[in-house]
């Protein structure tokens, strides 16, 4: 079943010399990445040209992720965890590098397979630096994402990873001061849910707690392996 939305997932830019993304590039980023993600995989139609388009300025940043030139406050975000408990996410990541990421547990494509190459490159890191880093994800399906569902899903991918679910308007609220787009879950007439969101994943850095990085659906393990080791020692963008 193709895909209920013209979607890409992926950049143009080079990873080589990355460049600087301001808010209005990030929100326009964040269009060109909306995943609309089934019960099925399929392919975006787009092939990622138009984010390169985005990019305003050079940076010498040793990340290979793209360099925010502005930076945006984590959100001011309260969810339940998979534990059922309230996890305030500005508070309890006070300090630690933090991945966030937007997206639900049914999703065939984009959401296990960015995941999935995250839990790679955090796996491949020493236990000290592995507990440095917060890896977030926010369902954008609550319904479906109960707190059992999300832990029983992320475990396959990192068993530290925390998983937040519960009311939408909250998370869409959250996801727009970041410039990522969320829309309401659509259930199919064969029962599968679509959730179009954002494809993209944002570091935030300590001391400011701020987005910094901004990395597409088309980022590798390596990159995440070779950008991993950089936040853990609170090396800045």
């Amino acid at each position: 079943m193709p895909r209920t939305a013209t979607a890409t997932t992926s950049t143009g830019a080079p990873r080589a010399g990355r460049r600087a993304l301001g808010a209005t590039a990030l929100a326009l980023a964040a269009a060109l990445a909306l995943s609309a993600c089934g019960s099925s995989a399929g392919s975006g139609d787009g092939d990622g040209a138009g984010a390169a388009k985005v990019v305003q300025q050079t940076s010498n940043s040793p990340y290979k992720g793209s360099v925010l030139a502005k930076q945006f406050q984590k959100p001011d975000l309260v969810l339940d965890d998979t534990s059922g408990q309230p996890f305030d996410l500005r508070k309890q990541t006070d300090g630690h590098p933090t991945l966030l990421f937007f997206g639900y547990t049914s999703c065939p494509d984009v959401c296990p397979t960015t995941m999935g190459d995250i839990g790679v490159a955090m796996a491949s890191l020493p236990e000290a630096d592995r507990k440095k880093i917060d890896v977030v994800f926010v369902s954008t399906d609550p319904e479906r994402d109960t707190p059992k569902v999300l832990r029983t899903w992320l475990d396959s991918m990192g068993k530290d990873f925390i998983g937040l679910t519960g009311d939408l308007n909250k998370v869409k609220a959250a996801a727009q001061t970041l410039g990522v787009m969320v829309e309401d879950p659509i259930v199919n007439k064969d029962g599968t849910v679509t959730s179009s969101h954002g494809a993209q994943v944002l570091a935030f850095l300590p001391p400011d707690n701020k987005a910094h990085l901004l990395y597409l659906s088309n980022s590798s393990v390596d990159t995440y392996k070779h950008d991993l080791p950089l936040l853990a020692k609170g090396v800045p963008a």
